[in-house]
């Protein structure tokens, strides 16, 4: 199987919720680390490319990404 590719732009929904409860977020950044924004309070922060590969449950299919 081969590795997902995640582009800028992209939401994704992780297992976890951020603490004001949601669990989408869009990709600002790619690469060692990845930047990811908040879709409901728009907090950003960076996490390494392991633990964002281990936290991503699923890429939001294009056309279910509103409001981006």
């Amino acid at each position: 199987m081969a590795p997902v590719q995640y582009q800028i732009n992209d939401i994704v929904e992780l297992k976890k919720p951020h603490p004001c409860g949601n669990k989408l977020w869009i990709i600002t950044r790619t690469g060692i680390d990845f930047g990811l924004k908040c879709q409901k309070c728009g907090h950003r922060v960076m996490i390494p490319r392991k633990t964002f590969e281990r936290a991503v449950k699923r890429v939001v299919p294009p056309e279910k990404n509103t409001g981006a």
